[in-house]
């Protein structure tokens, strides 16, 4: 049922700041948006990490438990894999469109960290 570690989702205040390290300190690739040199109005950027992919997501402001990294693990198809997942003790949230063709379902492991699955269409 789980493909994988697919993306770990970084709230971030400063999305030019958080760009120009995880880019040229650690050089890691922008998958998104490509060719831009100005990043301070983006919400969404995503770096290519190899096994999985490191998003930036704008709007962090900092509050403790609320803007910790997210782990979001890959599924074939989110329905069933949340059915399953439930059945297994796990409490999710309903799925939700995130962006055209990405399901997600939302939920927390043992220690209150969220987790999410995430299909693509």
């Amino acid at each position: 049922m789980i493909k994988g570690l697919i993306e770990v989702i970084l709230y971030v205040q400063d999305m030019a700041a958080q760009v120009a390290f995880y880019r040229d300190t650690l050089g890691l690739d922008v998958l998104y948006p490509q060719g831009l040199t100005d990043f301070r109005d983006e919400y969404w950027v995503t770096l290519d990490t190899g096994a999985c992919v490191l998003a930036l997501h704008g709007g962090g402001q900092g509050r403790l438990g609320q803007d910790t990294p997210k782990i979001v693990f890959g599924v074939e198809e989110i329905h069933n894999a949340r059915i399953q997942l439930r059945e297994r003790g796990l409490e999710l949230g309903e799925v939700r469109s995130a962006a055209p063709g990405i399901w997600v379902c939302d939920g927390f492991d043992p220690e209150g960290n969220p987790i999410s699955i995430e299909s693509h269409a």
